[in-house]
This record gives C-alpha cells, structure tokens and sequence, in this order.
C-alpha cells in the first residue's frame, strides 16, 4: 500500500523537517509514480528514489532511529521508496545494537567504519587542507603532525579540532 504525503509526513513528525516538505512530497510523489508505471506494466527498471543521507546519525534520539525504521519498512520490498545511509560517530553502531532497534540493524545491508590514518595519512591530511586554503607552505612541523596524530589517534575530526587549536594558539 502507499503512503500519501499527508501519512508520510505524520511519520517524519519526530524529525525537524524545517524546509523539507518538498523532499517529502517528492518522496511520496516517486514511490507513488514507481507503483503506478510498474501496475501499469512499465518497464520494471523504473528508476529508485535517491537514497537519503543522515548525518551526525549518532545524535538521532530513539524516537527518530524508529521514524527511519517505519520508512525503511514501507512495502518491505524492491517498491520501498526509501533507502538511507546512516553517517555517524561509534557510538551509532552501539547505539544500532540495542534491543529496541533491532528491527532497524536487521534493515542494515551495510555496515562500515572508517578506520584510524596512519601517521603518514595524517600528515597528508594537514598538508591537503593547508593546501585547500591557499597555503602551499608547512605550518606544522614534522613532530607538530606527529603529535596531532598521536593524540587525535588518527580521527579526521580530531585532527581537525587540534590543527585549529594549535593555530589559534600560536
């Protein structure tokens, strides 16, 4: 059965959808278009809705990690309209493996983490992002990197917020 707008919106409702009522309508537009032309006996290779990206998915309360599963358990089928790649922190994939959310890791085709840099990498990453800026000259020196490395353990994000700090310290 498909959803209309109205009823897909009242499953968003968790979410803060400021300003995305299009790409729900469009969402409930596309599924409803794809049942239609495959009835009708269309072409089967109607193209899928884009998949739907969440970032910063760790900070997603329950409440919301259970919106994602009622839409990812529409039709349960090649006619769902939704797929969506979860982007988040470790603690999403804890989070993933309680009980109550069982039903959404088992939707769960995919599963990746991003491991550490090694040092090397992450010397290559301060230089690229210097070099994204318009700086072609090291401002880090060899143990600066080094030590950004070590204590960032090789997170991007870390590297990050360290490379900043020691900036603007400086």
């Amino acid at each position: 059965m498909t959803k209309s707008g109205r009823e897909i919106m009242e499953i968003l409702g968790p979410f803060d959808l400021t300003g995305c009522a299009h790409s729900v309508a469009q969402l409930a537009r596309t599924d409803r278009k794809t049942v239609l032309l495959r009835d009708a006996g269309a072409d089967p290779a109607v193209p899928a809705p884009r998949p739907r990206s969440v970032d910063e998915a760790h900070l997603l309360r329950y409440e919301q990690l259970e919106t994602i599963r009622m839409l990812t358990n529409h039709n349960l089928d090649a006619d769902s309209p939704l797929a969506c790649l979860l982007i988040g922190q470790p603690t999403l994939r804890r989070t993933m493996k309680l009980a109550v959310l069982a039903a959404l890791e088992q939707r769960t085709a995919l599963k990746y983490a991003m491991p550490p840099m090694t040092s090397q990498e992450t010397s290559s990453y301060i230089s690229h992002h210097l070099k994204l800026t318009g700086r072609s000259d090291p401002l880090f020196s060899d143990d600066a990197a080094s030590l950004i490395h070590t204590t960032s353990r090789g997170y991007p994000r870390a590297v990050n917020s360290l490379a900043i700090q020691a900036l603007v310290a400086t």
